[in-house]
């Protein structure tokens, strides 16, 4: 199953509701990322605000266009766009920063 791995930034004073709101996430949207074909996705941060996520799918850009779809991604983009930093005007599903793998180990 190819593997995804993106960035973001979350604001350094905002990280506290950041990590609370993922205690959180809308059972509805949990549930769109599942129909969508996200699977064994996991978000890491740093202390500097530094999101790493992960995701495998067999389709990237199809799995975020399936999310575009659903209502509950709007609303979940548009009330997570405040925490973070260098999105100039995009939305956070818009914004991230995919790196390229280049090493994997089964």
């Amino acid at each position: 199953m190819p593997r995804v791995c993106f960035l973001l930034r979350v604001r350094p004073d905002r990280m506290a509701e950041y990590r609370e709101r993922h205690e959180r996430v809308w059972p509805e949207m949990v549930a769109a990322l599942s129909r969508a074909g996200w699977q064994n996705y996991s978000l890491f941060i740093d202390d500097d605000g530094l999101v790493v996520g992960y995701v495998e799918t067999d389709d990237f850009e199809q799995a975020l266009a399936a999310m575009e779809k659903t209502e509950v991604n709007g609303r979940w983009q548009a009330e997570m766009g405040e925490f973070f930093i260098g999105l100039d005007g995009r939305r956070p599903d818009e914004g991230m920063h995919v790196l390229s793998e280049y090493f994997h180990l089964d």
